[in-house]
């Protein structure tokens, strides 16, 4: 895979969505044409289709006659717009788990930027088909993904290999992968606009991008110099979110159920020194620190404890692991998945660092999992020092000492959430 330079813009588009999610909740229908909206007696019109009912034609917008002509032997769901929001919802969170700039467009459509950067190096191609792997196998439906320098040439890159593909339009290669395609593809020429590019002998995003100035105005009016940069791979158009972070996660599925506190206490270390780190990285401190089990059984519990003071430091919260761990597991259970997350923030920049933020508690039944530094300033020069090191050598360069029994099988999140009153 050749190496990525430049920004990187991903459009997810869930795959005819309802109708994915109809067949998700009716196994019975599953490879059977589905559509979403209308019904079967030729009222309204189509919301969304199974690809199996567009191999006979159906699209969405369609009037349900229409439809109903030609694939008699559809199944009409009506729409249940509550269940697609709550996994819209959760799939909307997974991108949130890999980079806080998500915008949602529609409820099964979000750009999201996942430029590589000094600290995260990680190619977008990887972080595009973990989201894809992740929206499949926990959520049950499929996404298809276009990354490219724009949002526009990631818009169009998504709808190039439906269903369950990834198309990339690397930085430098705009106009070769735009300038063929139909001057339809592309965002903000509608039916009028075609009409009249057609007329003007502009049939492709080459020919746009190289259209006269007046032909683009007549049609474009103030949005036509727009159109051209769009056409050219070239707007700067950024990824628009309101969101601020509430929560910063880090949880790792094990291959095989483990049961052993102290090999999971040595994840959980593992994970805190991840998540800590994204704190420091983002400049957030967290009051709160929550340890998160799922059993063999797949059911779920979680413990929180609130801090005495907000802090970034692993080495400080990893006293607390122990005890929230033996909240939520009893011995010889077996475990599926942990997971670390810190919450409660206040951005660092608003205010001065507090020495209190390193004061220890003294109650000696308090189980600490690393030895701590009692010197704040030395203890804070080794973190930084830590930091230095995965900044320059990667993640796994360096791990404290309890945290070495478990170096894989971890995967890391950011968890962001609508701020709450």
């Amino acid at each position: 895979m050749s190496p990525w330079h430049g920004r990187a813009i991903m459009l997810l588009d869930l795959d005819a969505f309802f109708a994915s999610v109809e067949q998700l909740d009716h196994p019975e229908w599953r490879g059977k044409p589905v559509i979403v909206g209308g019904d079967a007696d030729r009222h309204g019109v189509v919301s969304t289709c199974s690809y199996e009912a567009r191999a006979f034609g159906v699209r969405s917008a369609m009037p349900a006659s229409t439809a109903r002509r030609l694939c008699p032997d559809a199944i009409w769901a009506p729409g249940r717009h509550d269940r697609y929001k709550e996994l819209s919802a959760q799939i909307m969170d997974m991108i949130r788990n890999e980079t806080p700039y998500v915008e949602q467009v529609s409820i099964d459509e979000a750009f999201a930027d996942i430029t590589p950067s000094r600290v995260n190096t990680e190619h977008p191609a990887s972080v595009a088909r973990r989201i894809q792997r992740r929206v499949r196998e926990e959520v049950g439906v499929t996404c298809s993904i276009g990354l490219g320098a724009t949002k526009s040439v990631a818009k169009i890159a998504s709808d190039m290999d439906k269903p369950q593909g990834i198309t990339l339009v690397y930085p430098g290669s705009e106009q070769q992968f735009l300038a063929p395609l139909p001057i339809k593809v592309l965002s903000g020429v509608g039916k009028a606009a075609q009409a009249a590019l057609t007329s003007a002998g502009v049939h492709t995003l080459g020919e746009l991008a190289s259209a006269d100035e007046k032909v683009l105005m007549d049609i474009f009016g103030v949005r036509a110099e727009m159109m051209r940069a769009r056409a050219l791979g070239a707007d700067e158009s950024s990824i628009t979110t309101e969101r601020t972070v509430k929560s910063v996660s880090h949880e790792t599925t094990f291959a095989d159920l483990v049961s052993d506190r102290a090999d999971m206490l040595a994840v959980l270390t593992t994970l805190l020194g991840k998540v800590a780190r994204r704190l420091r990285q983002k400049g957030l401190k967290a009051k709160t620190l929550a340890v998160k089990l799922r059993l063999a059984d797949r059911s779920i519990r979680n413990a929180q404890v609130s801090l005495d003071a907000r802090s970034d430091d692993e080495i400080e919260l990893a006293q607390h692991l122990g005890p929230l761990l033996d909240k939520v597991w009893r011995p010889s259970e077996e475990v599926r998945l942990l997971g670390v997350r810190v919450s409660g923030f206040e951005d660092e920049g608003t205010r001065s660092e507090q020495a209190a933020l390193f004061d220890m508690p003294t109650d000696g039944a308090q189980e600490r999992s690393e030895p701590l530094i009692s010197d704040p300033k030395k203890r804070r020069g080794l973190i930084q020092a830590t930091d230095t090191l995965k900044d320059r050598f990667g993640e796994d360069a360096v791990f404290f000492g309890s945290a070495l029994k478990n170096r894989d099988n971890t995967t890391g999140s950011v968890s962001q959430h609508p701020a709450q009153d």
